[in-house]
C-alpha cells in the first residue's frame, strides 16, 4: 500500500488592508478615503505586511514532498479535508473558530501574526515557534487541548456546530418569542434571544454577558464538558416570564426550545449570520454538548 503524503491546508483571511484595496481599487484612492477622514493607511499596511510575512514563512518551512492547499475562510464550506490533515491557521483567533465545525479529529495549529492585535487564545504561537511544530504536529507529536463544541438539532433534521457559541433568536432587533425548556424548568419568553456558550466562548461574547450580570457564574474551562447559557433581556408580560436566565448544562443535559416567531427566526454560530438555520414558528431545537471537539495543538507549557 503506498503512504498517504502528507498534506498541509493553510486557513487565512482577507486583511482590513485587503478589503479596503477592494473596496477602493487602488491604494492612493484608498489612503485619500482615510487621510480625508483624519485617518492613515499606514497602520493597516503595516498589519498587512506582518500577516504577509509570517504566512510567507510557513509556506517555505512546509517540506517540499508535501502536499499544500491555501483555503481562504470563504471558501470552507466548500474545502474537502482529509482525515490525517494538518490544518494551519494564519491570523485571529475567530479563524479557527470558523474552521472548526468543517473539522472531524484534524490537529489544528493556530499561528498568530500580530500579537498587538490578536489575543492569541485559539493562535497560540508565533511564526517563530510555529516552525518548530510543524514536522512534530503532522506527526501526533504535540501537547494537544481537546475544546468541546456546542450542537443544535432541529426537529427538522438539521444540524449545527459551533467552537465559541449559538445565537438563537430575531435576525433583526425584535424581540424573539419562544418556549423555553431547561432541565426541571420551562417558560414562554420574549428576548433578545439566546446564546448558549462552550469554554472557549467564555473568553468571548459569554465573559462580557457575564460580566454584567450580578448572578455571574463560574464559566467552564475549554476542555470542560459544559456549557452556559444566558437569556438577553428577557422581557416580563402576561404570557412571558424571566425567571429562567442563565445556567450551567453538563454532558447530559439537553436545552430545548421551541420558536414562537412567525419569521425571521434564527440560529447560528460563532457569529457567522450568514450560516444560519431558520427557527420560526413550531420549530423545535435541542441544543446540547457535541461529540466533535476541536484538537488545537498547544504550547507544551499549556499543557498542566
Amino acid at each position: 500500500m503506498t503512504a498517504v503524503v502528507p498534506r498541509v491546508v493553510v486557513i487565512t483571511r482577507e486583511t482590513e488592508y485587503q478589503r479596503l484595496l477592494a473596496t477602493h481599487a487602488t491604494r492612493g484612492q484608498a489612503a485619500f478615503f482615510l487621510s480625508s477622514r483624519g485617518q492613515s493607511i499606514d497602520v493597516l499596511e503595516a498589519r498587512h505586511q506582518r500577516f504577509t510575512d509570517t504566512l510567507e514563512a510557513v509556506l517555505r518551512n512546509v517540506p517540499a514532498e508535501w502536499r499544500r492547499n491555501r483555503v481562504d475562510r470563504t471558501e470552507l464550506d466548500r474545502f474537502l479535508f482529509e482525515p490525517e490533515d494538518l490544518v494551519v491557521a494564519v491570523g485571529q483567533d475567530g479563524l479557527v473558530a470558523n474552521a472548526a465545525k468543517y473539522l472531524c479529529g484534524q490537529r489544528v495549529l493556530g499561528i498568530n501574526p500580530d500579537q498587538a492585535l490578536f489575543d492569541g487564545i485559539l493562535v497560540p504561537f508565533t511564526a517563530e515557534a510555529a516552525l518548530q511544530q510543524l514536522l512534530p504536529a503532522m506527526h501526533g507529536d504535540v501537547e494537544t487541548q481537546s475544546r468541546v463544541m456546542v450542537e443544535v438539532t432541529l426537529d427538522t433534521g438539521q444540524q449545527l456546530l459551533a467552537l465559541n457559541e449559538l445565537f438563537l433568536g430575531h435576525r433583526s432587533h425584535q424581540s424573539a418569542r419562544y418556549w423555553l425548556d431547561v432541565t426541571t424548568a420551562q417558560e414562554h419568553q420574549s428576548s433578545s434571544g439566546m446564546i448558549i456558550a462552550t469554554g472557549t466562548g467564555a473568553t468571548g461574547w459569554a465573559c462580557s454577558i457575564n460580566r454584567s450580570r450580578r448572578d455571574a457564574l463560574a464559566l467552564p474551562a475549554p476542555e470542560k464538558r459544559q456549557l452556559a447559557y444566558y437569556v438577553r433581556e428577557a422581557f416580563p408580560s402576561n404570557a412571558t416570564g424571566t425567571s429562567i436566565s442563565s445556567g450551567l448544562l453538563g454532558d447530559q443535559a439537553r436545552l430545548r426550545v421551541r420558536s414562537e416567531m412567525n419569521e425571521g427566526g434564527v440560529i447560528f454560530g460563532d457569529g457567522i449570520e450568514s450560516d444560519y438555520l431558520e427557527f420560526n414558528w413550531g420549530v423545535q431545537a435541542e441544543i446540547h454538548i457535541a461529540r466533535q471537539t476541536l484538537e488545537l495543538v498547544i504550547p507544551a507549557a499549556s499543557a498542566a
